[in-house]
C-alpha cells in the first residue's frame, strides 16, 4: 500500500460522517430501567408541569406572608389555623387574611397562601390558633408549580447518555420507555504471526495479544457492543474471509495491524476487495496513527476500520475517529477537557496533527500537562497518561507554559 495522499484527521471526520450519514444508526424502546448508559434518540418534552401545584418545601405553616409582618420572639404574630393538609390529598379551602394552615414537606399549598413559616419559629398558643416569631416574604418555603419543568420545556435533550438523574426526570413526568439509539455492533480483528494469548507464555519472536483486549474495552467504555474479538493470523485469505463473516453480523469491523507498507500488510487490499464503497481513506495525516485505512461497504452495511497495530496507536486513532463519528451522528456533546499548562517545549510534526499523551499535575492553584513519552507499540504509556493534548498541523510546537486543552481518555 502506497499512503501517498493522507486526510487530515477533520478530513477523515468528514468523510466518514458524509458515508455514514443515517446508514447505521437505528433506535430502539427501552424499559426506563433498563434505559441507563444508552443514548437518548429524541429531545424529552414535557407534557406537563412539575410539580404540578404549588407545594411546601418545609414542615409549617403556609400563610399570607403580609401578615407575618413584623413579627419577632418579643412580638408574635397570632393566627387562626383553619385547616391541616395531608400529604397526597388536595386543598381546597383558601385561607385569607389572619388564617394559616398546617402543610407538611411536600404538600399542596392552599389557595390564597404565599408563603409557609417552617414550624421551628411556630408555637400553639391555643386549641385553634399558633403564634409566628419569624416573618416570612413571598413565596419563602414555597415550590411553585412548574418550578422544576415546565410545560412544553426541554427536559433531557437528544444525545444524552442516560444517567440515574435522567431516569429520575423521566419518571417525575410519567415516562416509562425511552427511545435511544442502538449501540454499534463491533467485531474486533487483531491480526500477526507473533500474537498469542495473554493466558499463554509467548515463545521467542512471540508477543502477548493487546489490541484485541484494550479496543474491546474502549469500545465498550463508550457504550458500544463488541460481538466478538478474533486474532487472525498474516494469512491474506483467511483474514478476509474473517472480515466476510464479521461484515454480515456488524455494524463495524475493526482490523488492527497490516495497514502499513510492510510485506503482509494486506488490510487495504482486502477492504478494497470486500466493501462495495473501497477504501475512502488510506492514511491519517496523524503522529502516531498514519496508517489508518477506512472503507464502507453498502451491502452489509457497515464501516470497515484498518487501525496500526502498535496498541498507542490504535487506542488513540480509534478514539480519534470511529467514536468521534459515533458519538457526532448521535448527537453527543463535545469530549470532556480542561485547559492546563504544559510543562516543557514541545515540538509538532511537519504536516501532521500530534498527538500527544499528558499526564495532569495540580502546583500552586494551577493544572499542568505534563507530556508522557513512549513509543507507540509500549501500550504503559497509555497507563501513565489523564489524556491528550492536539497539536495542529500547521503549528511547530509547544512553548513551555503554553495553554493546551487536554481531552480525557
Amino acid at each position: 500500500m502506497k499512503l501517498l495522499k493522507v486526510d487530515t484527521i477533520a478530513s477523515a471526520r468528514d468523510k466518514t460522517v458524509s458515508i455514514m450519514q443515517n446508514k447505521l444508526l437505528k433506535t430502539e424502546c427501552r424499559k426506563l430501567l433498563e434505559s441507563q448508559g444508552y443514548i437518548l434518540a429524541s429531545n424529552i418534552i414535557s407534557r406537563e408541569p412539575v410539580p404540578a401545584f404549588h407545594r411546601s418545601a418545609v414542615d409549617g405553616y403556609a400563610v399570607i406572608s403580609g401578615d407575618t409582618a413584623g413579627s419577632s420572639e418579643n412580638l408574635p404574630v397570632f393566627l387562626e389555623c383553619v385547616d391541616e393538609i395531608n400529604m397526597g390529598s388536595p386543598a381546597l379551602k383558601e385561607i385569607h387574611a389572619g388564617e394559616c394552615v398546617y402543610v407538611p414537606t411536600g404538600g399542596m399549598i392552599p389557595p390564597g397562601a404565599d408563603a409557609v413559616v417552617m414550624v421551628e419559629y411556630c408555637e400553639a398558643f391555643d386549641s385553634s390558633h399558633i403564634a409566628v416569631y419569624s416573618p416570612v416574604s413571598y413565596g419563602k418555603n414555597v415550590v411553585l408549580a412548574g418550578e422544576d419543568i415546565e410545560q412544553g420545556e426541554i427536559v433531557i435533550k437528544k444525545g444524552t447518555r442516560i444517567r440515574p438523574q435522567e431516569i429520575g426526570a423521566m419518571a417525575s413526568l410519567g415516562i416509562t420507555e425511552a427511545v435511544v439509539f442502538k449501540p454499534w455492533e463491533i467485531t474486533i480483528i487483531s491480526t500477526g504471526d507473533e500474537l498469542v494469548p495473554p493466558h499463554t507464555t509467548p515463545a521467542p519472536g512471540e508477543i502477548r495479544d493487546i489490541n484485541s483486549y484494550s479496543l474491546c474495552a474502549q469500545a465498550q467504555k463508550h457504550g458500544l457492543t463488541v460481538l466478538n474479538t478474533v486474532v487472525q493470523k498474516d494469512d491474506q485469505q483467511k483474514l478476509k474471509e474473517a472480515v466476510i463473516q464479521a461484515m454480515q453480523v456488524s455494524d463495524v469491523v475493526v482490523i488492527s495491524g497490516g495497514s502499513s507498507q510492510g510485506k503482509k500488510d494486506v488490510t487495504n487490499d482486502i477492504i478494497d476487495e470486500v466493501a462495495s464503497e473501497g477504501s475512502f481513506i488510506h492514511g491519517l495525516a496523524l503522529k502516531p496513527g498514519k496508517p489508518t485505512i477506512v472503507g464502507y461497504d453498502e451491502n452489509s452495511r457497515t464501516l470497515l476500520t484498518g487501525l496500526p497495530g502498535h496498541p498507542v496507536a490504535a487506542m488513540l486513532v480509534f478514539e480519534l475517529l470511529v467514536i468521534w463519528v459515533w458519538k457526532h451522528l448521535t448527537h453527543q456533546p463535545a469530549d470532556s477537557s480542561l485547559f492546563a499548562r504544559i510543562t516543557s517545549n514541545l515540538a509538532g510534526a511537519p504536516g501532521k496533527m500530534t498527538c500527544q499523551l499528558v499526564k495532569l499535575l495540580r502546583q500552586e492553584n494551577e493544572i499542568y500537562a505534563e507530556p508522557v513519552f513512549g513509543k507507540s507499540g509500549l501500550i504503559t504509556t497509555m497507563t501513565r497518561a489523564d489524556g491528550y493534548i492536539l497539536i495542529d498541523e500547521n503549528k511547530e510546537g509547544l512553548k513551555k507554559e503554553e495553554i493546551v486543552e487536554v481531552f480525557y481518555i
